[in-house]
C-alpha cells in the first residue's frame, strides 16, 4: 500500500470511531484536532495533528500551539510533546493516530502532573480615578417638530443664525414697551389738561 491509501483507509476509520464526539475535530483530510479531558477541565488540552505527505512512514507534526493551550506552561507543553513523541516512534510505519489519541486520555493525569496554570494579566488603564463617581451624561434639550422648523428657517445653510437675529426681538420688546410707556403717558396726561 502506498501512504496515500494508508492515509485514507485511517481517514475514514478516524471518522467512523470518532463521529458525534466533541474532542475530535477534523481540520482537513490531514488535519486533526483533539481534546484531551473534559471543557471545562483546568488540565484539560487539545492536540494539533498534521499528517505529511508521507505519514505512516514518517512521524506527524504534533503541536500544543492553539489558543486553548495557552494556560499550559511550555514546560508541560513539551513534557506532553516529548512523551507522544516517544510512542509515535513506537508505532512508525502503522496508522497511529487512535492509538496517540487515546494513549493521551489515559495519561492526562500523568502529563498534567506539574501543570500549574498560566495566568496571563491584562492591565486596563484609565485616565479617570476607578474611585472617582462617574460622571453623568448631559441630557440635549429635545426639540419639538415645530421647534426645529423654526430653527432651520432662522439659520443659513451652514446650521448658523445671521447676525443680528436676536436684536430683532429685543427691538419688538422695545417698541411694544415705548407704545405702551406713550399709551400711560397719555393717560395720566390727559387727566392735567
Amino acid at each position: 500500500m502506498t501512504a496515500n491509501e494508508d492515509q485514507e483507509m485511517e481517514l475514514e476509520a478516524l471518522r467512523s470511531i470518532y463521529e458525534g464526539d466533541e474532542c475530535f475535530k477534523e481540520v482537513s483530510p490531514v488535519s486533526f484536532q483533539f481534546r484531551v479531558g473534559d471543557q471545562d477541565d483546568t488540565k484539560a488540552f487539545i492536540l494539533d495533528i498534521s499528517w505529511p505527505e508521507k505519514y505512516p512512514e514518517i512521524a506527524p507534526e504534533i503541536s500544543l500551539d492553539g489558543f486553548f493551550n495557552k494556560r499550559i506552561s511550555p514546560e508541560t507543553k513539551h513534557l506532553i510533546i516529548s512523551s507522544l513523541e516517544e510512542q509515535v516512534e513506537a508505532n512508525l510505519g502503522t496508522a497511529m493516530m487512535y492509538t496517540l489519541f487515546e494513549w493521551a486520555k489515559e495519561n492526562q493525569e500523568t502529563l498534567m502532573e506539574h501543570h500549574q496554570a498560566v495566568v496571563d494579566t491584562v492591565m486596563l488603564t484609565s485616565n479617570n480615578d476607578l474611585n472617582a463617581p462617574a460622571k453623568k451624561k448631559e441630557k440635549k434639550e429635545q426639540l419639538t417638530k415645530s421647534q426645529k422648523r423654526k430653527m432651520t428657517c432662522r439659520t443659513d445653510n451652514k446650521g448658523e443664525l445671521p447676525r443680528g437675529w436676536d436684536w430683532v426681538d429685543v427691538i419688538k420688546v422695545r417698541s411694544v414697551q415705548g407704545c405702551c410707556l406713550m399709551l400711560i403717558q397719555l393717560y395720566f396726561n390727559r387727566g392735567r389738561c
